[in-house]
């Protein structure tokens, strides 16, 4: 993938998961994006990063002692970001439910 597109497709994998994001009462999840780096602070200072990596062409997802590198895959004509086993999506809603302690939808 060429970088300007995938700065454009990262991008708005980004910007989708910042606007989901913010619909979580600000009391308990601070969403910050800035400059390809979304950073999600939770009420108890814990920090959950979602960084675009354009030299690896992939999504970085670091929380709670854990890292994930997702690569975009296309998939019924739109862009899914995938580790072998694991979704970009699924994976941070899983993790923003748990610490959370309620469920978590998109």
């Amino acid at each position: 993938m060429e970088e300007h597109v995938f700065d454009q497709v990262a991008d708005a994998e980004l910007h989708f998961l910042e606007e989901k994001l913010l619909a979580v009462d600000p009391d308990d999840l601070e969403v910050d994006l800035a400059s390809g780096v979304l950073t999600l602070t939770f009420a108890d200072d814990q920090k959950v990063i979602v960084n675009s990596h354009r030299a690896a062409g992939q999504i970085w997802l670091a929380a709670f002692r854990q890292a994930w590198h997702f690569s975009p895959h296309q998939e019924n004509g739109h862009t899914v970001w995938r580790t072998a086993s694991e979704e970009l999506r699924s994976t941070l809603q899983r993790l923003v439910g748990t610490k959370l302690g309620r469920p978590f939808q998109w």
